[in-house]
């Protein structure tokens, strides 16, 4: 074969080989975003629509915290993309995260016994007065739209969803991946019977991702929900939501759960906000709290607390045992992975507060908590 059929050729299998890679790119693309269309959820039409107009916190079709807040504030100076990519935080542990199999409550105790288990991130399983609620349960590998892309675990769940026990609500504060997870809810509407309480609109979410009606309990901040014995009310935040491009179409929330002696708190995502003095004022006071310490930036404030502003969330709730919540878990912000907590516990200390920091898959029973031991230390 001469020199110039030899290079016709090889242009030939040239083309080929780009069509090849381009339809390879391309059916990658379409794998990586084939549940994007379901992950994103549903929107506000009919009664839905109407009952979330009707909220004091809904105008020109959306929803708005009280106080005008950003959720991005310009620095000027900074490269929030170059630091993402070129910074130096340690943003990942160094060695794997030590995860515990929460041991069974005792039964003998579990009609008066008040505790919890971290899963991991804001992911927990709140035991009050013979009554179990989970929170935020997010088991998926990221949390993101994609199974392809996206923030991925940092650890692995301590126990798998289906082993789980038999639950009697679950909580959801906001629409964002790390909090509500489309795969997790699939997996919980097969395996739990229990009821979805969520603020207005994000049941949209949920009977799109075919949760039946009878299990969606949407509430609008200050209203409530009576399981068993148990009063749960879902109360303010200031954050906001969105799983697309357009946002603010669902509220934002946290969650007071009361039973007849014992009363725990919830922070949802938030920055610090005169809410938490009017939660303690008319709630509290708390036994415990479970607050969002991770995943904030002086890039937005207004949003997500500092360690020390849950601390003083915490004060201000009028709340007992202090177990942090929003960290370890996904790699959400630009500060090292261990940040949060070291700054907690020095805060706590400072301010005489009490505080647990479980491991993954730790139960903390609430009057008898483990003793801080700065386990995180060792991997960080």
């Amino acid at each position: 074969m001469d020199a110039p059929v030899d290079q016709a050729v090889e242009r030939a299998l040239g083309r080929r080989l780009w069509r090849t890679a381009g339809l390879a790119g391309l059916a990658g693309l379409a794998w990586a975003g084939r549940d994007v269309p379901a992950q994103l959820g549903g929107r506000l039409t009919g009664a839905r629509a109407e009952r979330a107009a009707r909220s004091p916190r809904f105008r020109d079709g959306t929803f708005h915290n009280p106080e005008s807040t950003r959720t991005m504030v310009a620095d000027p100076g900074r490269n929030l993309l170059k630091e993402l990519v070129f910074g130096k935080q340690k943003r990942r542990p160094t060695s794997a995260v030590p995860l515990l199999r929460p041991a069974a409550a005792d039964t003998a105790d579990t009609d008066r016994e008040l505790s919890v288990v971290w899963y991991g991130h804001a992911s927990a399983l709140i035991e009050i007065e013979g009554r179990r609620l989970l929170v935020d349960p997010v088991w998926s590998e990221r949390c993101s739209p994609s199974a392809a892309i996206g923030p991925r675990r940092i650890h692995e769940p301590p126990v798998r969803l289906e082993e789980l026990p038999q639950v009697d609500a679950i909580l959801i504060s906001h629409d964002h991946y790390d909090h509500l997870d489309m795969e997790t809810v699939r997996g919980l509407v097969t395996h739990q019977s229990a009821p979805f309480l969520v603020p207005l609109g994000v049941g949209a979410h949920l009977d799109r991702w075919g949760v039946p009606e009878e299990r969606i309990v949407e509430l609008d901040w200050s209203e409530s929900h009576r399981i068993g014995g148990l009063t749960i009310v879902c109360t303010a935040a200031q954050h906001f939501s969105g799983r697309g491009l357009r946002r603010d179409g669902t509220l934002w929330s946290s969650w007071v759960v009361a039973g007849e002696h014992r009363k725990v708190f919830y922070t949802g995502d938030s920055g610090y906000f005169d809410g938490y003095a009017q939660i303690g004022a008319e709630h509290g006071p708390f036994d415990v709290t479970l607050m969002q310490i991770g995943a904030y930036d002086r890039a937005w404030p207004s949003i997500h607390m500092f360690p020390e502003e849950a601390v003083a969330a915490h004060l201000d709730l009028r709340g007992g045992l202090f177990i942090p919540v929003h960290w370890a878990t996904f790699n959400l912000a630009l500060h090292d992975w261990a940040e949060p907590v070291n700054r907690l516990w020095v805060e706590a200390k400072a301010r005489d507060v009490r505080l647990a920091v479980p491991r993954p898959g730790e139960r903390v029973v609430v009057d008898d908590p483990p003793p801080v031991d700065g386990w995180w230390e060792a991997v960080a």
